[in-house]
């Protein structure tokens, strides 16, 4: 066994540079040479300090499994275009994990709810599990995510053991998103002795945490789980920094690049912000650009597809967990990518949406390009307690709007009755609908959006009697047919003419701006039961 101990303090040797051979090969190195940079030296101690052991110890916990990483990884990167993708990333984003792993772990005192005396006899074992979950975290991407192959032609399988001849790697362009956090199970052999597998598996609660950490299902793996996304969170963030303008200085054909630029297009070229009528697609505070979360991230996603980019996941969710990765949004205090506030426009149009919180200078390199600030409130709400798909919550104004008819063909729409009246000079909150409803209606208004007329033309805020443009012919302005009446004690209505006027333009433009206020008033009602 090398001795990791004994040079960790020498001064650092100069790393030979690494040469590849001809056909892009690169050679085989040791784990004395592969951790030898200065880099890693330094990091190697950060973590011999924070395990606080004993040098017999010490050797047999982590030096032995940090050098079969370091020899079963070589100079393989983290990932293709985004954080540590430089050759040897993937060492140093598990050396950086595992050191991050550890001072958070010294942050809470496991297992939870124990008496002080266990807690200390297992103080270690709790340290070295999270070690060796921060270790595992990313190992599977060299199994699902490369394909590396070896000088005389052969494919290297890594359950195989390290590598022991010159190899070439490239990435697999079907690569499954988040198998590798499965796959990683596959190499716990080659990282982790048998002793120290044996010794873990006496105290159950810790042993179930680290199968499911091996497995890659964090969101079982309790405390463990938590320590462990923390740590990842931390080295990437520092790798890429957290900065906007890194992000716009990375490469063209990485994703965090893409990313930006396709929010840049998406805001400065489709969003309609700060609307002093009411909805936006966004809104621009002193501090931060606020999106409505899943219009937002449905139009990137179709975008970013539409370029032909791979890769983009389908789901939301897994699409703003790789935004939260690329640090292009900004995370709350519960570091989720979602945030709750409530946008008030001062002149009756309230409402409260969950949000994307990007820096500003990621959209507008230049301060005096950038719009001016919402004349509004937009105020965040403490914890930011929210889901992961979007709801809303609106109030009606007291005062309805009042309805004028016009010598025109109606028709009639029947409502349901409310069962239960409230008197008219109450302000009443809607109930927040469910989140299948609410997915519904964000998916319609992102259509209505796109088929909407110019701004100019077209007034659909809430508060605007007019739903349609003003007839040039002198045809009487269609208006808004569901005016935010209070149900009364008296004749609930049941009926309700609405009069549409005979130009089939304006009568595709009414229908929108009538349908639009019908769901943001809640008076349409979509697959209630």
């Amino acid at each position: 066994m090398f001795q990791l101990l004994s040079w960790i303090s020498r001064k650092p040797s100069p790393t030979p540079p690494t040469k590849a051979a001809p056909g892009g090969f690169l050679p085989p190195l040791s784990s004395m040479e592969l951790l030898g940079t200065p880099r890693r030296r330094q990091l190697l101690e950060n973590i011999w300090q924070r395990a606080s052991l004993s040098k017999q110890q010490f050797e047999e916990i982590y030096q032995r499994p940090l050098a079969n990483y370091a020899e079963l990884v070589q100079q393989l990167p983290a990932s293709e275009n985004h954080h540590h993708a430089h050759p040897g990333g993937m060492i140093d984003h598990g050396l950086e994990i595992v050191a991050y792993a550890l001072k958070v772990r010294q942050t809470y005192l496991l297992p939870v709810g124990a008496a002080p005396e266990s807690q200390s006899a297992q103080a270690e074992a709790w340290s070295a599990a999270a070690a060796y979950g921060a270790l595992a975290h990313d190992i599977g991407k060299i199994v699902v995510d490369l394909q590396v192959e070896l000088q005389d032609g052969s494919t290297w399988h890594p359950w195989n053991g390290p590598i022991n001849q010159p190899y070439r790697f490239k990435y697999e362009k079907s690569r499954e998103y988040q198998l590798h956090g499965a796959a990683s199970a596959l190499l716990i052999h080659q990282l982790l002795p048998r002793t120290a597998l044996d010794w873990l598996s006496r105290f159950p609660e810790l042993w179930a945490q680290l199968i499911y950490l091996f497995a890659g299902q964090y969101e079982h793996a309790g405390i463990l789980g938590e320590i462990i996304v923390k740590a990842d969170q931390a080295s990437v963030a520092q790798e890429l920094g957290g900065n906007p303008d890194r992000a716009l200085a990375a490469p063209k054909q990485s994703l965090q690049r893409q990313l930006a630029d396709g929010l840049r297009f998406l805001v400065k070229d489709k969003f309609k912000l700060n609307q002093p009528g009411g909805p936006s697609d966004g809104w621009l505070t002193q501090d931060a650009l606020w999106l409505v979360s899943k219009p937002a991230a449905d139009q990137l996603r179709a975008y970013l597809l539409a370029q032909g980019i791979e890769g983009v996941p389908s789901s939301n969710t897994s699409f703003l967990n790789m935004l939260q990765d690329q640090a292009v949004i900004q995370t709350n205090a519960e570091d989720k990518a979602i945030w709750t506030a409530t946008i008030d426009n001062g002149a009756g149009w309230r409402n409260k949406l969950t949000l994307l919180k990007i820096a500003p200078a990621l959209i507008w390199t230049a301060p005096t390009e950038r719009p001016a600030p919402y004349g509004g409130s937009l105020v965040v709400e403490d914890g930011n307690t929210s889901t992961d798909k979007p709801e809303t919550t609106c109030e009606i104004p007291n005062d309805p709007i009042e309805q004028q008819q016009a010598p025109e063909t109606k028709m009639t729409l029947h409502q349901p009755s409310p069962s239960v009246a409230k008197p008219a000079n109450e302000t009443r909150a809607i109930a927040k609908p469910s989140t299948e409803d609410q997915e519904e209606t964000d998916d319609l208004y992102a259509l209505l959006g796109n088929i909407n007329s110019p701004p100019e033309e077209l007034d659909t805020s809430h508060d605007s009697p007019a739903a349609s443009p003003t007839n040039t012919r002198g045809e009487e302005n269609l208006q808004q047919p569901l005016g935010n009446k209070e149900p009364t004690d008296c004749a609930p209505e049941a009926v309700e003419d609405v009069f549409m006027p005979s130009r089939s333009t304006d009568l595709g433009q009414g229908f929108v701006g009538w349908m639009k206020s019908g769901i943001a008033t809640r008076r349409l009602f979509i697959n209630d039961t």
